[in-house]
């Protein structure tokens, strides 16, 4: 009972005294002596005079009884209504809800739906930094950057001098990947794995979809002796065919100094100079977090939110959208598929033998213009890849029963799939994370043909 209920009471409790104290004065010592009524009847005729007072007595008992005890006064009178066929709705029948039985071993809960029930609050939003940062071993210098580019762009070093690095990774006409579901290297063969883009991985910690080298440098040199990339037979013959030309003896000499020899680590070096400077903190959501209040549509805002609330953030956080970048690399890789979903044989997630892989955290940004999408290029649609990883990475896919056997305990959690509506803002958003350079040009070029397992 609230302190209004409390005056309300106390003030009729007062009426109805003074009320009943005037009438029976009246009655007993007034109007009664007056008519010379036998003391019987003046009882009936208090009673009859003051049925008014007592009738408000009455209410007041009921409003203090619905006051405070409301499932015992209003509930059954509402489960006792009848209703009567074109007045009102035809009451619902409640179904039993469909759950989703998922027993995950221990080890895997820390990327199952146990972790990701609640999703970060106070989440802190970061632009990319206008500069990538580069090792002490090895600073950006012009000349180091003009020879990366050369050699990033040259077929001659690999095997049949047909494809480079820019084969798979089309700066301008792919945003950095090559159209493709999985790449194309030389002699026409198809990799295994879709090509990521090469735009903003100086920022990366981690690099290849699985994640085994730690800089950009280690990763120049992979696709150079891959026989389905390049196809080099060694980096000693790599190295022997880029001493072969005399330009590059001269930016060798520029770069690195006239004393210093060709090697492998300097080819990879100067690659990985010039990826540094591909970087695009150029997008409408750079432009918001700095302070442009109107560089985001309601769309993408909704779905900046809804990217948040949802939990993407657990995995695509940082400037970068990614756990595997350099501002925070503690988790790296994420098992993927996490939780099971009928996609896993839709698309063929799952890996040899039917396991699911431990991946990279790949970065988000530019990701509207990289598809087709995920290890094996097997999603052509970024609605569907919302779908996908709200299903199998967030478990937003229903109602679930989650037991431990570990502690013997049954969790509900009740995790609804995002609506269509829901999806098209986290796309619209999605959107928001694409250069303003790269947007302009995605299309300008013809999709270059390569392979994949590459940053």
């Amino acid at each position: 009972m609230d302190y209004t209920l409390v005056d309300l009471v106390a003030l009729g409790l007062v009426a109805i005294m003074v009320a009943l104290s005037i009438l029976l004065a009246m009655i007993h010592f007034e109007l009664g002596p007056a008519v010379r009524l036998a003391r019987r009847r003046l009882w009936l005729l208090s009673v009859a005079l003051g049925s008014g007072i007592l009738a408000f007595a009455f209410k007041l008992v009921l409003i203090v009884a619905f006051a405070n005890f409301p499932e015992y006064m209003i509930k059954p009178l509402l489960d006792s209504k009848e209703v009567v066929p074109g007045t009102l709705p035809a009451p619902t029948v409640s179904t039993p809800p469909r759950y989703r039985w998922t027993a995950l071993p221990e080890r895997r809960k820390a990327a199952s739906l146990t972790e990701t029930a609640s999703s970060p609050t106070g989440y802190a939003w970061h632009a990319l930094p206008e500069q990538a940062p580069s090792p002490a071993d090895n600073p950006t210098t012009a000349d180091k950057i003009a020879l990366g580019e050369k050699l990033f762009f040259d077929p001659y070093l690999s095997r049949d001098g047909t494809v480079s690095c820019a084969s798979c990774h089309d700066l301008h006409g792919a945003a950095g990947g090559d159209g493709r579901a999985t790449s194309l290297g030389i002699d026409r063969q198809l990799g295994p794995r879709n090509a990521p883009t090469v735009w903003n991985a100086a920022f990366q910690a981690v690099l290849f979809w699985d994640g085994r080298v730690a800089s950009l440098e280690e990763q120049a040199k992979g696709p150079l002796i891959n026989p389905l990339e390049m196809g080099m037979p060694s980096l000693a013959a790599v190295v022997e065919r880029v001493r072969q030309k005399a330009e590059y003896r001269e930016s060798f000499a520029a770069a690195f100094g006239a004393e210093t020899p060709i090697t492998i680590d300097r080819i990879a070096e100067a690659i990985a100079a010039y990826e540094r400077t591909l970087i695009t903190p150029d997008t409408p959501y750079d432009r918001f977090v700095r302070g442009d209040l109107d560089a985001l549509t309601p769309a993408q805002l909704r779905g900046m939110g809804l990217f948040q609330s949802l939990g993407c953030v657990n995995c695509h956080y940082g400037p970068n959208f990614s756990a595997a970048s350099v501002f925070d690399s503690r988790t790296p890789r994420r098992i993927f598929p996490a939780n099971p979903t009928p996609y896993e044989q839709r698309y063929r997630l799952l890996v040899g033998g039917g396991e699911r892989g431990v991946w990279r955290v790949p970065s988000l940004r530019n990701v509207a213009l990289t598809g087709p999408w995920l290890h094996n290029g097997a999603v052509n649609e970024l609605q569907e890849v919302v779908r996908i990883m709200a299903a199998a990475q967030l478990g937003r896919a229903g109602r679930y029963l989650l037991w431990s056997d570990r502690d013997g305990t049954l969790i509900e959690i009740d995790r609804p799939s995002p609506t269509d509506q829901e999806v098209s803002d986290i796309v619209a958003f999605l959107n928001a994370l694409s250069s303003d350079l790269l947007s302009r040009q995605e299309g300008s070029s013809n999709t270059a043909t390569h392979f994949a397992d590459e940053p």
